[in-house]
């Protein structure tokens, strides 16, 4: 049977409010942290913290924070989402039909489902912009994808992509992005990741392995392969051999840290903290390969508030290496992938 039907294309990121106000922060926050594989507790802690504590209290707050980050174009993850999904649109052409989803709040991955399933598509490909794999991204991405396509009679074949840590091309666009940086002119290195809950780490661990060493995150085997610490590693390695780096000259390290509990480590304030106070380093090149598009993690967290903290330390100047976003460089990259 031969049918010409498109495949379409989910290309998805984590999420945005839909403005830089509380009522919409309010519930990007809800919706975000009442997420189970996001807040892991049991669902009636867990409602009680988001409902009653965290998404009001916090919400008028992180508005004013997503006002520094705001353009005249919006969010910029989703207007770089958006620019990404229509080069890649053109350079696969009408056979494919691309699509951009947020995984919390606007557009809804179940209204991109729905245009597929109307414009009769006979594949979809599931993209999440998170190359290291994660319970809490990517499996919520496939997990809202499968529940949503669970109420479909008919439901497409699928492909989904869990991680590419070490892929090539996007190794060599943060490398080719770093360039621009005179990169001897730096005292040290830092590869600043988002944090995870260590018990998060735990959960994904199928074979007794996960932190009973201190260096079982550094290479990846077939035992620790969907490890998010073990791929962030991989990343690193990947964009460290080709910039020709030594091990001593570069620090991996986790940010944004939510609550009490230990997250992995180390942390990247703590880090920065012993490199100005202990080591002296005055200068600083950080990269944040977690986030395939520069957002409030990486604008205003690792370039203005962790800036602002080194200074303070003793420290004199941080540079942050951008990200993808939307180079014509990215989009073909990730359309030959999805080719």
């Amino acid at each position: 049977m031969n049918i010409q039907s498109k495949t379409g294309i989910l290309i998805v990121n984590l999420g945005t409010p839909d403005a830089p106000t509380r009522p919409a922060v309010y519930r990007y926050l809800k919706e975000f942290l009442l997420d189970p594989r996001v807040i892991d507790i049991n669902a009636v802690s867990r409602n009680l913290l988001v409902r009653g504590i965290i998404a009001p209290f916090r919400s008028g707050q992180s508005a004013k924070i997503y006002q520094q980050l705001w353009t005249e174009n919006g969010s910029p993850l989703k207007f770089y989402g958006e620019n990404l999904v229509a080069e890649v649109q053109q350079i696969l052409g009408d056979e494919y039909l691309v699509k951009l989803a947020m995984r919390y709040q606007s557009p809804s991955i179940e209204t991109a489902i729905q245009q597929f399933m109307q414009e009769k598509v006979g594949k979809i490909k599931i993209f999440p912009l998170f190359p290291q794999y994660a319970g809490a991204s990517t499996g919520s991405v496939h997990e809202e994808v499968m529940r949503i396509l669970s109420k479909q009679q008919i439901i497409p074949a699928l492909e989904f992509f869990s991680s590419y840590p070490t892929w090539p091309e996007m190794i060599d666009i943060y490398v080719k992005n770093a360039a621009q940086f005179d990169i001897s002119s730096y005292d040290h290195i830092l590869f600043s990741y988002h944090g995870l809950p260590e018990r998060q780490l735990r959960k994904a661990d199928a074979f007794n392995h996960c932190l009973k060493s201190a260096d079982c995150c550094q290479t990846l085997t077939p035992v620790n392969q969907f490890c998010y610490s073990a791929q962030c590693y991989a990343t690193t390695k990947a964009i460290a051999a080709q910039m020709n780096l030594k091990p001593e000259q570069y620090t991996v390290c986790f940010q944004s840290r939510l609550g009490r509990s230990p997250w992995v480590q180390p942390y990247t304030i703590r880090t920065l903290e012993t490199l100005a106070k202990e080591k002296k380093a005055k200068r600083l090149l950080v990269f944040c390969p977690a986030f395939t598009a520069d957002c409030l993690e990486t604008t205003v967290e690792v370039e203005s508030e962790y800036r602002e903290e080194f200074e303070n330390w003793g420290g004199e100047h941080l540079d942050l290496v951008p990200s993808l976003n939307d180079s014509p460089a990215w989009a073909k990259a990730v359309a030959d992938l999805l080719k």
